[in-house]
């Protein structure tokens, strides 16, 4: 078994130190940082993504599995950084003003990471200007807004106007999701898209950045 295939296995059975051990080692035989996010941690993260999704797994394996991601990705980001090896896209995300639910937005952060993205969470109670500041002050092309309560609900139209008054439509994309959230709701608003769950989010922030 290469080395880049036991960082995916140790990855998803969430050996962190054992993911760790072996990054340094990658980086050793001079493997490239790409290639070891590649095809260690982003593919045993994508498996453990579809795993999740087809209920194979529950969350604590999932953030067991993310914290041995985080193991590795703290060791290649400088040389990423160094190398000058862009992210796939940069997302915003956060619980909508008043909302203090954030256990599914945490995960969707997760998942985005897992993904190659990078990922600005603001929290929970995050106010409509915060969210849309932060997409611009960061350059990120997506907006991701989470609630759990339907009197918060509003507060998502409230960002996704604001995205329009400012005319940055074209530039920023908004996705919205949470218990009391639907597809219609988020049409109904204007927002770019909806997902249902958190590998679902990932499927459809891709396409909102046109990845694949």
């Amino acid at each position: 078994m290469g080395i880049l295939e036991e960082i995916s296995e140790n990855l998803q059975i969430g050996e962190d130190e054992k993911v760790a051990e072996l990054t340094r080692q990658a980086i050793g035989k001079n493997i490239s940082p790409r290639e070891i996010l590649d095809q260690g941690l982003l593919s045993g993260m994508n498996l453990i993504g579809e795993r999740f999704k087809n209920h194979e797994i529950f969350l604590p394996d999932v953030l067991l599995s993310a914290r041995a991601m985080y193991a590795g990705l703290d060791l290649l980001r400088p040389l990423m950084i160094q190398e000058g090896i862009p992210s796939v896209g940069k997302v915003v995300i956060g619980s909508v003003q008043g909302d203090l639910h954030d256990i599914g937005k945490n995960l969707v952060g997760i998942m985005l990471k897992g993904a190659g993205f990078e990922v600005v969470d603001l929290g929970n109670d995050v106010s409509p200007e915060r969210f849309v500041e932060t997409a611009i002050k960061e350059n990120a092309g997506v907006v991701g807004m989470s609630a759990l309560l339907t009197t918060t609900m509003p507060a998502m139209k409230t960002v996704v106007d604001l995205v329009k008054v400012k005319g940055l439509s074209h530039k920023i994309k908004t996705i919205i999701g949470g218990a009391p959230v639907s597809a219609d709701y988020a049409h109904q608003i204007g927002a770019d898209a909806y997902a249902f769950d958190a590998t679902n989010a990932v499927e459809k922030v891709k396409a909102l950045v046109g990845v694949s």
